[in-house]
Formats: structure tokens, C-alpha cells, sequence
């Protein structure tokens, strides 16, 4: 039997914590959480499973916050999104700090 969270062939097992990439200088008090548009106009909160993870995704420079899945729907309240992208790789040129890598 399965229950709502429960992994399917075709749905990812969600963790409790997800770590979002944060715009860097923002405070640890009020983090501002990093989206992106979309080519079709929709906007993506990016979340990641694993801390290792999102540096390889977004950089090792990337600064991030650890957030409780269940609190998505609160952040998306404040910050509205249209889809989760999770585990998604970010283009290079993206990443902070890329600038200074080139």
C-alpha cells in the first residue's frame, strides 16, 4: 500500500530537508531564495536533495539554506513559484563566482 509520500515509478522520494540556493550577501536572518524563468515564462524554485549535490549543480560557491519540505508552500506565499526543479544542473556561466574562474 502506498501513502501520498510515497515513491512511485514516476515520482522522486522527497526528502524532509531540501537545500535552495540563496542570493549571496543575503542574511541568514531573512535568506533570499534563488528561482529562475523559464523559457516559457514560469518561474523555478530550485531545490536540492543533498548538499553535495547543489555544488555541483550551482557551483561550490553557491550559498544556500536548508529548508523543511513541508514549508514550501509557505515560501511559495511569499516568493511565488510555478514548478520545483529538483537536482537540476545550472549552466556554468550562472554559477556565482564563475566570473572569477574564467
Amino acid at each position: 500500500m502506498s501513502t501520498p509520500d510515497s515513491p512511485t515509478p514516476d515520482r522522486k522520494p522527497v526528502p524532509p530537508v531540501l537545500y535552495l540556493p540563496v542570493r549571496p550577501g543575503s542574511s541568514a536572518e531573512e535568506p533570499e531564495v534563488e528561482m529562475r524563468r523559464l523559457a516559457d515564462g514560469r518561474v523555478a524554485l530550485l531545490v536540492y536533495t543533498a548538499l553535495d549535490r547543489l555544488a555541483a549543480c550551482c557551483g561550490p560557491a553557491q550559498p544556500w539554506v536548508l529548508y523543511r519540505t513541508d514549508q514550501l508552500g509557505e515560501l511559495g506565499r511569499t516568493s511565488p513559484y510555478d514548478v520545483v526543479a529538483m537536482d537540476q544542473p545550472l549552466p556554468r556561466e550562472q554559477w556565482h563566482g564563475a566570473e572569477a574562474a574564467r
